[in-house]
């Protein structure tokens, strides 16, 4: 089986001027290479293609693939996750991860919330606030927490993250608004522990590999995950993989709220506990990072016994069922 694989390599677009920030979400070499050695070894024959661009003349010129591993983020505008999947499904090429309308809704923070909300999965009470008028009309109870509406790897949130007044409030909101020229997610805080589920499979198929506490270091900046955190994670954040009724309590959340958005093949959910200890939907990352060692989803899997090598066997597995190959 002929496997194609779309990413957005970091270094391609900070050569072209783009900023550390900017491309926080983009892989490494080493990414892109554990993924591909992992394929192999799973006997497929590969083909680095890389990002959009590179997408759009490959299939202009002919080629085509049995399937395409895609892990790529994209770069400009809220449905930027939605281009690569959109494009192979006007060839019918069948693809890993989820399609173009999941990756769309989910980035979404606002949508997001209001569907795993009507499917009776809890999260906090939130606002999305489109410009500097709406934040008069944030009705909601202090303290508060913001964010880019369509971010991710903790861009936008620092420990200013946490508001307790109106002033900072509109200052905040602001700042973020002006910065990243998207809409901003205002949600009452949670001030418990903080964790993050991965999830390997589609619909009723899928099922939970482990949850992971995310515990900040005294060297960590305070209050969340924020990027800075998430970046520098060596130093200032512990993980610890949840068990008994914790973990029955995040996965119970995750799995519904995967479910209802329609996420397929591998992904995580973000869990946050109010002050009685009680979990809450926070958001979901259905493109979840593969870095074997520093993202998310490999950590949880590896704490978990399942091997990066099993866990990319497994979402290609999924992904071929889905497509009856």
């Amino acid at each position: 089986m002929t496997v194609g694989l779309t990413y957005d390599l970091r270094t391609d677009w900070l050569s072209q001027g783009y900023s550390e920030l900017e491309t926080a979400e983009f892989d490494r070499e080493e990414t892109v290479a554990a993924v591909d050695a992992a394929l192999r070894a799973e006997g497929c024959t590969t083909e680095r293609i890389g990002n959009y661009r590179s997408l759009i003349t490959a299939l202009s010129a002919g080629s085509r693939w049995d399937l395409v591993f895609n892990f790529c983020e994209g770069m400009f505008g809220i449905g930027r996750e939605s281009l690569v999947p959109a494009l192979l499904d006007a060839w019918q090429i069948p693809y890993t991860f989820s399609d173009p309308v999941v990756l769309g809704v989910s980035l979404h923070k606002g949508l997001t919330k209001r569907i795993v909300r009507d499917a009776g999965v809890p999260t906090p009470d939130f606002a999305v606030v489109e410009s500097v008028n709406d934040i008069n009309d944030v009705a909601l109870r202090y303290p508060l927490f913001a964010k880019p509406i369509a971010e991710g790897t903790g861009k936008g949130i620092t420990p200013h993250s946490r508001i307790t007044s109106e002033k900072d409030l509109l200052e905040v909101c602001g700042k973020l608004l002006t910065t990243y020229g998207q809409p901003v997610i205002v949600e009452e805080y949670l001030p418990g522990r903080e964790f993050t589920t991965a999830i390997v499979g589609t619909g009723q198929k899928a099922e939970v590999v482990g949850t992971m506490e995310v515990i900040l270091l005294e060297t960590a900046e305070s209050h969340a995950y924020t990027y800075v955190n998430k970046e520098y994670c060596e130093d200032r954040v512990r993980y610890e993989l949840a068990n008994g009724s914790v973990a029955e309590g995040c996965s119970r959340i995750a799995l519904q709220a995967w479910r209802a958005l329609g996420g397929r093949d591998a992904g995580r959910v973000d869990i946050r506990m109010d002050a009685k200890g009680n979990p809450s939907f926070m958001e979901v990352n259905p493109l979840a990072g593969l870095h074997p060692e520093h993202s998310d989803l490999p950590i949880i899997c590896t704490m978990a016994g399942v091997t990066f090598q099993q866990l990319i066997g497994r979402i290609l597995g999924s992904a071929r069922e889905r497509a009856g190959i």
